[in-house]
Order: structure tokens, then sequence, then C-alpha cells
């Protein structure tokens, strides 16, 4: 498996240790998330809760067309994953840039290969339904 860019290993390593957010982080968070959902209980809960949500990584570069396509396709999954970007454009992500320089946008889920070029919802879903399986 290719190295993660640094900000995501130390993401999946907090994960792994199973660390909560801090008092200060969710001070942070809280007041700006609550105003933009429908229900503060349902986010409190989301938060809260034992379950973990899996990451949907997706490779991208600056402009992709295609990306932007992809994020909107994907908009209304957004509650069932953490979503996180990385530019392979970057140096110390060189390893992915020679991976998926012609093939942007590439989706991982939970570190493992998803698909590429186009969102795919109905594997998208398959997947995450394979997740919260998994996770009961």
């Amino acid at each position: 498996m290719l190295p993660l860019p640094e900000s995501l290993e130390k993401t999946r390593r907090r994960r792994e240790r199973g660390e909560a957010i801090s008092g200060q982080t969710m001070h942070w968070v809280l007041p700006r998330t609550l105003h933009r959902t429908k229900s503060s209980a349902h986010l409190l809960r989301r938060l809260f809760s034992q379950k973990y949500l899996p990451t949907l990584t997706l490779f991208t570069k600056d402009p992709c067309p295609l990306c932007d396509e992809a994020k909107e396709v994907l908009e209304p999954y957004k509650h069932r994953y953490i979503f996180l970007q990385v530019d392979i454009t970057l140096p110390e992500n060189k390893v992915w840039l020679d991976r998926y320089k012609y093939d942007i946008p590439v989706f991982h889920l939970n570190g493992q290969f998803l698909m590429m070029h186009r969102v795919s919802t109905s594997l998208l879903e398959k997947r995450l339904a394979e997740v919260d399986e998994e996770q009961q």
C-alpha cells in the first residue's frame, strides 16, 4: 500500500487510537456546525456515537472540472463519510502524482482504491453498506 500524505496519516492514527475531539476544538466546531444542521441532536449523536464514519479521499489537482462534477454527485452522500482531498501536485504527494496524474479524480475509501474518472453511486452505496455491516 502506498504511504498516506502526512495529514491523512495523522487523522488515521488519531481515529485508530480512539482519540476524542478536544474541548477547545469542540468549542470551535459545534457553533459553526450546529447552525448548518437541521437537528442539533442528530449532529451530537453523530459526533459522540461509537460508530466511526469511513473516510472518502479524493485525489485531485487544480483545476479539475471532473473533480468538481464528482463532488456535486457526492453531495447527497456527504453525511455518510469523512471527506478528504489530496492535492497531488504538492511536493509531499509526489507518489500520488506519479500514480494518478492522468487519472484524476480518483477515490479511495478507508485507504483502498474505490473508483476513478467518474463517480459510480451504485459502487459507493455498496461499499458504504459493507462498511456499515462490518461495524455492527
